[in-house]
């Protein structure tokens, strides 16, 4: 796993190998074992171009400097700088050497040069990994920038007449004097609505986010944008008119193998492996899978807090690692820990992101790494098998609807709207679910579906924002519905798998992987995740969504594939998620950070947010009237962020 970035100048100027090293230097901690450059220029029948590439490396396969790059083909007359695992790379390395192209490493890297020499840019399609790479092609004076499927490694770019820049991170491109940091309140709209930016958007108006599945190529001046890959619309109908436990038959046993294969290719490394263990059903599923194909007890490590039990699921995880027989290491956490590492996560993130998972995944990566340079996690798993609550949400609406209106109005919603929430115990906690899911039925699915979704509500978010921001957007238009209405115009099916479509598309790429990026590479550990091998996400939306969603329960099919390799209690427990107890924290331990960051004199200063609409925001939740810490902690991260970047 590394770091990357270039610049392709239209002109006959040099790029300056100082800007390169400089932008190399911003995520030095993606790549600690080496770096290296390479500069060209050159003149086609166009025009001048000239070119800087750098790359930050962190050895995991092939250690030697052999694998060093940027790299190039025999001739030098293309080099890639690349980020990623290649998990076919061996059996394309055969292939290739048939066909007569000669090696002079044992790396994945490598394969994807002499790849491209036979295929152009549809070598994409053959690649089964995670990867974020630009090839530079001199004869064709063309730079192919490209990133995964799914998303999982990160890929932002600016482009203007005279420019154009890529990087790991935005960080590294704002160290060009010439990409503007003007804020784009758009982004910040969604922000708001959703804790993070979904792509192409970035909080800067003139970078961009390369889509999953996409490729961009720059050849002549000109940019062109191309999707490779999507899941597939159709369905296999002969199979859906099976009864419905044929069809479970049926997928189970796909399921097993596409599953046991991709966790096996995940394994390939030069250097210590593990996997983090949530005591969820995901996690356990790969660490699982992985003692199958491990001679050698698998390492495993678990995160929990002190004093919050609604949070913490580190027994389940030491009862899951007891019963693989793995070796187990676990990390609470209280509000200090969370303290002392609040400004170095904050200041990780390009744009403001306020997932607060974010803080316990920095912290068992970085207590990880001390074990293993790789693990194996159980991201995905909720995207593709609809594990969160807010899938049961769909499940329970047809239910809820069939209750005479006038007893779901005047009795049901208006009780619980009088009631107090908060996280913090499970009654009140129950009560904050219900609200929620009394929100989500009213207007269309895309409404109904946004309101899962977001932090802030419009209602509240047209308030919050001031008035003399409209000159920068239309923001008495909803740019989250119409983004969430996007989203489901890309696929044709059941409720169910529409839902987790909107969520592979963008959630999973801009929060979940994002998060799981940016918090291992800062710790320089390299997190594989074979949930998204795109052979299990193609089988997973094959599958009607009755067979994730079954009779109330989540995950259906996945349990019944694998509840014979797992114990009972992985099953059983209600799932918890990885959040921080923020909600009891900001009413007393970090407390003070609402003070600090969202104080009148900060919030009027800037004239950005109505202060009273704050103000408001935070007595409701001091006061246990009901649980705005969410949207409290979007703000606070929106504020460090801002001193960060424009202080």
């Amino acid at each position: 796993m590394c770091g990357i970035c270039g610049i392709l100048q239209f002109s006959s100027r040099p790029v300056e190998e100082n800007l390169i090293r400089k932008m190399c230097d911003k995520f030095s901690y993606r790549g600690p074992d080496d770096e290296s450059f390479f500069f060209d220029r050159h003149k086609n029948n166009r025009c001048d171009v000239s070119i800087g590439l750098g790359h930050k490396r962190l050895s995991i396969i092939d250690l030697s400097q052999a694998g060093r790059q940027p790299m190039s083909n025999e001739d030098g007359s293309i080099f890639i700088t690349y980020n990623g695992e290649i998990y076919n790379y061996k059996v394309l390395k055969a292939e290739l050497e048939k066909k007569g192209h000669v090696f002079k490493s044992d790396t994945d890297t490598e394969v994807i040069i002499h790849l491209y020499e036979e295929e152009g840019t549809d070598a994409v399609k053959r690649l089964n990994g995670m990867f974020a790479f630009a090839i530079w092609d001199k004869n064709l004076s063309r730079l192919w920038v490209c990133r995964d499927r799914l998303g999982i490694k990160p890929l932002v770019y600016y482009h203007n007449n005279s420019k154009f820049s890529f990087a790991s991170e935005i960080k590294a491109l704002l160290e060009d004097s010439e990409v503007s940091k003007e804020l784009d309140y758009e982004s910040l709209n969604l922000y708001l609505s959703f804790s993070y930016i979904p792509a192409p958007y970035t909080i800067f108006k003139g970078i961009k986010k390369l889509e999953p599945g996409h490729f961009l190529v720059i050849e002549n001046r000109s940019l062109k944008i191309e999707k490779y890959w999507d899941v597939q619309q159709a369905e296999d109908q002969n199979i859906h008119k099976l009864p419905f436990k044929k069809q479970v038959e049926f997928y189970k046993e796909r399921l097993y193998k596409t599953m046991e294969t991709a966790v096996h290719n995940r394994m390939i490394a030069d250097v210590p492996l593990g996997a983090f263990l949530s005591g969820g059903i995901d996690s356990s599923i790969v660490a699982a899978l992985m003692a199958e194909h491990s001679t050698s007890p698998v390492k495993t490590f678990s995160i929990g807090f002190k004093g919050a039990r609604l949070f913490d699921e580190t027994s389940e995880a030491r009862e899951t690692a007891d019963f693989l027989k793995t070796d187990h290491h676990e990390f609470r956490l209280n509000s200090s820990d969370i303290l002392d590492v609040f400004p170095d996560i904050l200041s990780t993130f390009d744009e403001p992101f306020s997932d607060s998972s974010a803080i316990p995944t920095y912290i068992v990566s970085r207590e990880t790494k001390k074990h293993v340079t790789v693990a194996l996690s159980g991201d995905g798993g909720d995207e593709l098998f609809a594990g969160y609550r807010s899938y049961l949400s769909e499940y329970w609406y047809g239910k809820y609807m069939l209750i005479p209106e006038t007893l779901r109005g005047e009795v049901i919603e208006s009780l619980f709207n009088k009631l107090p929430d908060s996280r913090d115990t499970k009654i009140t906690e129950y009560i904050r679910r219900m609200k929620k899911f009394i929100r989500s039925t009213k207007g269309d699915f895309s409404k109904r579906l946004l309101s899962l979704k977001e932090i802030f509500p419009d209602v509240i978010k047209q308030r919050l924002l001031l008035q003399n921001i409209e000159n920068n957007g239309d923001l008495g238009k909803s740019h989250a519905l119409a983004w969430v209405q996007k989203l489901l115009q890309g696929y044709n099916g059941d409720n169910i798998n529409r839902m987790l479509y909107t969520d592979l598309k963008d959630s999973l790429p801009c929060d979940m992987l994002a998060k799981v990026d940016w918090m291992s590479m800062k710790n320089s550990l390299e997190v594989r995740v074979p949930f998204l091998d795109h052979r299990v996400v193609e089988l997973a939306f094959n599958m009607p969504g009755n067979l994730k969603l079954y009779k109330g329960q989540t995950k259906y099919i996945l349990k019944e594939t694998f509840k014979d390799m797992l114990p009972e209690v992985v099953f059983k427990r209600p799932k918890a998620g990885f959040e921080i107890p923020i909600s009891m924290w900001l009413k007393k331990d970090l407390k003070f950070l609402m003070d600090q960051y969202l104080s009148e004199k900060r919030i009027k200063s800037q004239g950005i947010f109505d202060y009273d609409v704050i103000k408001e925001l935070m007595v409701k939740h001091l006061t246990n009237r009901t649980d705005t810490s969410w949207m409290l902690w979007n703000l606070i991260v929106f504020q460090f962020w801002l001193d960060d970047y424009y202080t």
